[in-house]
């Protein structure tokens, strides 16, 4: 669906590293879509053997297991980007100018600290499931068919890692803003009133969006 923020673009270097992080946002998000996309064929495949040859498929659950990381963390980053996640904003959205700038570069400063930390630690528990001298190269596995669990624990740093990288492009973008007291900021998901919104949706469902 249409989202509820614009991010504006110019030739800046903060914009053309904000268009540069967005095109890996946008990979991994689809990487999100795809692999939601699959798991519904594994579904399919494995309610069909089970139905029709007593068979369903083997390791079905394991796969979702290694799967899951892809589609909680891989688009993340790409919805910070541009305004998706749910937050209580009725105070944040009667602001304007400098005091919401200053709003958001508190809130969002808070994240990308706290984002590190979960950055330290989902990289410390990738470490603990990897090992170079362990076959597969695991310390541990998935119950059934033993696949190793270290691919997907690695998913959640990187995703993060990631979503670091985005906030602390917006924490320069606010604080930017904050200085020039510019109208028009960059790199940063501007929100959008009501009528706005409403003629982004009627694009959207009219296929004619980017």
């Amino acid at each position: 669906m249409a989202g509820t923020a614009t991010v504006l673009t110019d030739n800046s270097r903060l914009s053309r590293l904000d268009q540069g992080l967005h095109k890996i946002e946008l990979l991994l998000a689809l990487l999100s879509g795809l692999t939601v996309f699959g798991l519904m064929l594994l579904a399919v495949i494995s309610v069909g053997g089970r139905n029709f040859f007593n068979q369903p498929l083997p390791g079905y659950v394991d796969w979702i297991q290694q799967a899951m990381p892809l589609i909680a963390f891989m688009g993340i980053s790409y919805t910070q980007r541009n305004g998706g996640h749910v937050r209580m904003d009725m105070v944040v959205g009667a602001l304007k100018g400098r005091p919401l700038y200053v709003a958001e570069l508190i809130t969002t400063t808070a994240m990308f600290l706290f984002i590190v930390l979960m950055v330290w630690g989902t990289w410390a528990h990738f470490q603990r499931s990897f090992d170079f001298a362990a076959p597969l190269w695991s310390r541990d596995s998935s119950m059934d068919i033993s696949l190793p669990l270290w691919p997907a624990k690695l998913l959640a740093p990187v995703a993060f890692g990631v979503l670091t990288l985005r906030l602390a492009l917006q924490i320069v973008g606010y604080g930017r803003a904050i200085a020039t007291g510019t109208a028009h900021p960059v790199a940063v998901p501007l929100p959008l009133d009501m009528a706005a919104q409403a003629a982004m949706e009627a694009e959207h469902v009219s296929g004619k969006d980017d």
